[in-house]
């Protein structure tokens, strides 16, 4: 008999978990929507040739690709920009500039490790159409804003530019056409020691002395004005913990402009929110020629930080916050009207459905799940048109009219 489980690197979402999952997602909608972003969603499966030349070769080796039974080349999202990209071409009248946030999963043949996944949750803002350097600003102001909404207090945006990249290659006298190839080795220096970065630029026919020139210029480097008025506009909009770091450089091909990602002090996981500015992407997909700025913010990091961190102490393992017992089957209506009329007062309610069982099961079955109240309607209550209640956590009861329970379980 085969043994249940799942995929490698794909996993569960059991009910306590969700309960984390659900308030980010729902904090974080609230962030997007009140700078002005709408929500768009995307399908799961893309034509092949959307996805790929779009992220560079080390990105595409790790594409879930395969032809569907209708023999199309078709591939799962490695992420949510191309599909807007793709998005934007195929409707070219949506109202510039477009401001949307997408909250759906992305999958890449990762190899696994804590905090990273085969299939994962990204959290994307994206502004379409403008230049502008207060769009780039004021997707660093959404990110801190999320951030401190999540109760995250120990984090750091980094922020660097390509075009500085590029222009301290060109100072290195290292060849424009080994740019992006030095770019992904120098993105490595967060896990590898610079002798180790050293060695895979001599690799790629980098010379010792362009190597020198090229880590002289990364500890030399400063934001040009254009990253500098991003900087100051986005502290303008309330942004905290911005930083400029030049060995920033994000991976993937696309971008063009400023760059973003944000680590967190504790746990050590890598970052947790990344993007910048891309104003060749939309155009590469044959659509119009648009520019664009964008970030994602990872759910799988940020909730496996508030679980470790313990951020949210006080939040209910449980949605229902009272379970309806049922004394005996011959007052199972009784129990299902009160159901009924603490639902009607939006109270979260569950009625244990077998009349059949013993009160006491009902009570370890409250408890297991988290619920923090549990209502028990028996013959001396109805006589006295009360319900016993009792808080889970306390083990306290008492006996209240059935019209204010309400103001008990607030």
């Amino acid at each position: 008999m085969t043994t249940p489980q799942t995929l490698k690197g794909f996993r569960d979402f059991l009910p306590e978990t969700m309960t984390i999952r659900n308030k980010v997602i729902t904090t974080l909608k609230a962030v997007f929507e009140s700078y002005g972003f709408s929500e768009l969603q995307t399908p799961t499966l893309e034509y092949a040739e959307v996805l790929t030349g779009k992220y560079g070769e080390e990105a595409e080796k790790l594409m879930y690709l395969f032809k569907d039974p209708g023999g199309r080349n078709v591939g799962l999202k490695y992420d949510l920009t191309v599909p807007l990209a793709r998005v934007m071409g195929q409707y070219p009248d949506l109202p510039k500039p477009f401001k949307r946030y997408q909250i759906q999963p992305a999958f890449r043949a990762e190899n696994t490790q804590k905090s990273r996944y085969r299939e994962f949750y990204q959290c994307d803002i994206d502004t379409v159409g403008t230049t502008s350097p207060v769009s780039d600003a004021e997707i660093l102001a959404v990110i801190s804003d999320s951030l401190k909404a999540l109760k995250f207090s120990d984090f750091t945006i980094r922020v660097n530019s390509r075009q500085i990249l590029f222009d301290l290659i060109i100072k290195s006298n290292i060849p424009s056409n080994k740019s992006l190839s030095v770019l992904q080795s120098i993105d490595k220096l967060d896990k590898k020691t610079r002798e180790e970065v050293s060695l895979e630029l001599e690799s790629k026919q980098i010379t010792p002395l362009q190597i020198k020139d090229l880590f002289y210029c990364l500890e030399k480097a400063q934001p040009d004005p254009q990253l500098k008025e991003i900087i100051d506009l986005a502290k303008k909009m309330g942004a905290k913990n911005v930083k400029f770091d030049p060995i920033l450089i994000r991976g993937l091909d696309y971008y063009t402009g400023a760059i973003f990602e944000t680590m967190v002090e504790k746990p050590k996981i890598g970052s947790i929110t990344g993007g910048g500015r891309y104003d060749q992407l939309i155009k590469n997909l044959g659509g119009p020629d648009l520019p664009a700025v964008g970030t994602t913010i990872g759910l799988d990091r940020i909730c496996d930080v508030i679980s470790d961190l313990n951020l949210w102490p006080d939040l209910p393992v449980s949605p229902t916050r009272v379970l309806v017992t049922v004394f005996s089957p011959d007052l199972l209506n009784n129990s299902l009207s009160l159901s009924k009329s603490l639902r009607t007062q939006n109270i979260n309610t569950e009625l244990y459905p077998d009349p059949n069982i013993k009160l006491d099961k009902q009570l370890r079955y409250a408890s297991a799940k988290g619920i923090p109240f549990v209502a028990i309607l028996g013959p001396e209550e109805l006589e006295k048109n009360i319900v016993t209640l009792k808080n889970m956590a306390t083990g306290e009861q008492v006996k209240v009219p059935q019209n204010e329970i309400q103001s008990y379980i607030s």
